[in-house]
């Protein structure tokens, strides 16, 4: 039930994120509200890591280098958001960013790739993928 709840957070934060950066980029720029974005995320990480944290990162230099990007993806996750909600508005970016990821899971899933454990994906998830798709475009059409 916890990951139901965190991932319901999840998706309603980055539907409030997407739209709040994107006003704060009309307002002072793309990458001036990215950064914004960003540096208050690292400010927030670093206060919590300090109360919180239990790892180290003397630990960093044996895990694979791959894994090292999560900080690069946030950089295009943040831009590609704010560029997809000016350019389609809020529900059909959403709508584009959340059946990508599911179709991205899925692969990562199916493949096992980033020590993910390989899972089935059948022909049920591509008609969901699918009814999914179609939905985002009913809700579209004009």
């Amino acid at each position: 039930m916890l990951g139901f709840i965190m991932s319901a957070i999840a998706g309603a934060a980055m539907s409030f994120q997407g739209v709040i950066n994107t006003r704060l980029s009309d307002r002072i720029g793309l990458w001036e509200s990215n950064v914004f974005a960003q540096g208050t995320a690292f400010i927030l990480s670093l206060i919590v890591m300090f109360i919180f944290g239990s790892g180290s990162f003397s630990t960093l230099g044996g895990t694979e280098k791959v894994y090292w990007l999560g900080g690069v993806l946030g950089l295009i996750i943040t831009v590609t958001v704010m560029l997809s909600v000016k350019g389609l508005g809020p529900t059909a970016a959403v709508s584009v960013i959340l059946i990508t990821q599911l179709l991205t899971a899925a692969i990562i899933d199916a493949f096992g790739l980033l020590g993910s454990e390989k899972l089935p994906f059948g022909w049920n998830k591509y008609v969901g993928l699918g009814l999914m798709a179609g939905g985002m475009l009913l809700f579209k059409w004009k």
